[in-house]
């Protein structure tokens, strides 16, 4: 009989506790939180670099997207054909670019004959075998002849000097033209997904015009804005509770970090609540949280500072 009676004062003992454990999950209902706002991404618009017709473009609203993947390109015939009359130019000027020692090659053996002539014809002088006027004769064709090669070396210099400058200048050209080819393509520069897609393949696209709307979902934000007498409490990097609606009455729980504090007050957005609804001028903060998939934007969140 003890026994029996025992059991049943435990078991009228545990019954508020098991109450009270039940009522747990859901005891945010009800309850006034610190602020309350919106999710939000780091969205970025890519654009066009090239204008054209689309040839390709491989994205869509929902497709999640690496960086630096090749999702479609501009056409770019024009530009490919500018390059190869550039590349026969090059080859071209090359063709005529001259060779300095080829060139010079028969006024040297002409010069290297007329020394030999002046040493035989000085032997003779010596002899007395040839009068003074033939000596300078072969004197004076020698240094003729070196003028002659230094003239035509420097005019060699100059042609070769003018082709380099021109070759310079088609290379910038090719430069630029690879370049313009580089931007036909269309490479995601981000980690993320696609949110939005503003143009199909086979539309004629210009620079600047936006193609697709791309956000990282895995790292997502809550704005949310706070009164002045708020400020004081909160600090950058500061973790709080932020809630969502579970869908069962309740509120699902995840820890976030305050990643930005604005410097500046505002009127409050006419589509947020603050704790203090009387409020004209409010602060915006930013809280980031890792996202699994359960956060969308433009969900509502509430937060707790404390």
């Amino acid at each position: 009989m003890n026994v029996f009676l025992n059991f049943n004062n435990r078991v009228l003992l545990i019954r508020p506790l098991l109450f009270v454990l039940f009522l747990l999950p859901s005891c945010k209902k009800g309850h006034q939180f610190d602020a309350s706002g919106a999710f939000e991404a780091e969205e970025l618009v890519i654009s066009s670099q090239a204008q054209g017709v689309l040839m390709k473009f491989d994205v869509e609203e929902g497709r999640s997207l690496t960086c630096g993947a090749v999702v479609g390109y501009v056409d770019s015939l024009a530009i490919s054909l500018k390059k190869e009359q550039l590349l026969a130019q090059l080859e071209v000027l090359a063709s005529k670019k001259p060779n300095i020692p080829q060139q010079l090659a028969p006024l040297r053996q002409q010069l290297s004959a007329a020394k030999h002539e002046r040493v035989r014809m000085e032997k003779l002088r010596e002899a007395e075998g040839v009068t003074a006027k033939q000596l300078d004769d072969v004197n004076a064709q020698v240094e003729v002849l070196k003028k002659q090669i230094e003239a035509q070396k420097t005019m060699l210099e100059t042609t070769v000097l003018s082709i380099d400058k021109e070759k310079k200048v088609l290379e910038i050209q090719l430069k630029q033209l690879d370049d313009q080819l580089n931007r036909c393509r269309i490479v995601n520069p981000v980690d993320g997904t696609v949110l939005t897609r503003y143009v199909r393949a086979g539309e004629i696209t210009t620079v600047g015009k936006p193609l697709y709307r791309i956000a990282d979902l895995r790292n997502i934000i809550l704005r949310v804005y706070v009164t002045g007498d708020q400020l004081p409490r909160l600090i950058l990097n500061q973790s709080v509770k932020v809630y969502t609606d579970d869908g069962a009455g309740g509120f699902l729980c995840s820890e976030g970090r305050i990643a930005w504090i604005s410097d500046k007050a505002e009127f409050t957005p006419k589509t947020i609540r603050t704790k203090d609804e009387r409020a004209n001028l409010v602060y915006a903060l930013k809280i980031q949280l890792k996202n699994d998939g359960k956060y969308k934007i433009g969900m509502y969140g509430e937060v707790d500072f404390d």
